[in-house]
């Protein structure tokens, strides 16, 4: 897929004050660590993630994106009346119906002309928002849209410590398996995206590639559905780390190559490479096994934590914030997710 209209404008991201470090994770599993024999410090140690951030008790997933909304609004100068489409497109959200991006609608003021729908797709979901907001955008069919998000992971964590404290047959591999729960962060991110006949913006989508090996769908799976005012509590995820890993990697090769494809690039094209921030040991091996340069790469899962669906895009809004993201530059977003799928997206900043 290309694009010849598309501009980004503006990314806002809101992040929560309470800060939760891994050394506390573990200090609340020290039962668990005893019986295993395992010391402390396994969990940064293996996912290079010293702490992460958690929404005060009681926030709904649509209150940050809506922060995080109305920041990239008013950084993108778009004028409300001229956003003609909201996704929220976060596996956390408010309630199962109606669309959390209903809420987020209404709380920003936006015409109520405006196409409103929420899309969900695991770590994905954001930049699958991209996609669908960038056809709209080149087919003629919208000037301007936003897409909002925010992740919660403060519950997951919370199921998973209790589950494993409850385990009376804990062993070290199952104590393992818990800790992609406990890499888990949250965050709201939000980008405004139009047509360049209306653009304030150079920053330009290109375009990118899909791809998708669902035969892994079971490698990542939470066991029921919910919603954030769920009475019954959050269900429990269950991961094959190693399996997301080896076949994620495998499925983000051969995305890489015909992205390099579609889009004209070569690897040394590349001035910044932002990817899904799992955790540091997975970012190493992914720009290993994509022969990449490292240095090109903007990590922020050591302090953020794996944030999911807003992961990738919060990174790329804090490296362009920070000037690691700069004017001319070419960027590629890689973002997988499980399922298993993955999309890469080409960036003229």
């Amino acid at each position: 897929m290309r694009y010849s209209h598309v501009r980004i404008e503006a990314f806002g991201y809101d992040l929560p004050e309470r800060v939760v470090t891994s050394e506390s994770l573990e200090e609340r599993l020290a039962p668990v660590y005893q019986k295993v024999h395992r010391s402390s410090g396994a969990l940064q140690l293996m996912t290079g993630i010293r702490e992460r951030r958690v929404w005060e008790e009681g926030t709904p997933p649509s209150l940050p994106s809506t922060r995080a909304a109305e920041k990239a609004i008013a950084s993108s100068g778009i004028d409300k009346n001229d956003i003609e489409c909201l996704l929220h497109t976060s596996v956390s959200r408010d309630f199962l119906e109606p669309a959390t991006a209903t809420v987020v609608h209404h709380a920003l003021g936006l015409p109520s002309t405006a196409t409103v729908f929420d899309i969900s797709n695991a770590c994905l979901g954001f930049v699958n928002g991209m996609v669908t907001l960038a056809n709209m955008i080149e087919l003629g069919q919208i000037k301007a849209g936003v897409i909002a998000a925010c992740e919660e992971g403060t519950r997951l964590a919370d199921v998973t410590i209790e589950e494993l404290l409850e385990d009376e047959d804990i062993t070290r591999g199952k104590l393992r398996s818990g800790f992609a729960s406990l890499t888990m962060g949250s965050g709201a991110v939000s980008v405004v995206m139009a047509h360049s006949s209306i653009s304030k913006s150079t920053h330009r989508l290109l375009g990118g590639v899909v791809r998708t090996a669902s035969q892994h769908n079971d490698l990542c799976r939470v066991d029921g559905d919910t919603c954030f005012y769920d009475p019954n509590g959050f269900p429990s995820l269950h991961t094959d780390s190693e399996g997301i890993l080896m076949n994620g990697v495998s499925l983000a090769k051969e995305t890489w190559v015909r992205f390099q494809r579609e889009m004209g690039w070569k690897a040394n094209d590349v001035d910044r490479v932002f990817t899904h921030q799992v955790s540091a040991v997975h970012q190493a091996m992914f720009f290993e096994a994509l022969e990449l340069d490292r240095s090109k790469g903007f990590s922020t899962v050591e302090y953020l934590g794996n944030t999911g669906s807003v992961a990738l895009p919060m990174s790329v809004a804090i490296g362009s914030e920070s000037g690691r993201l700069q004017c001319g530059q070419k960027a590629a977003m890689m973002a997988a997710g499980s399922g298993l799928n993955c999309v890469m997206l080409g960036l003229e900043w």
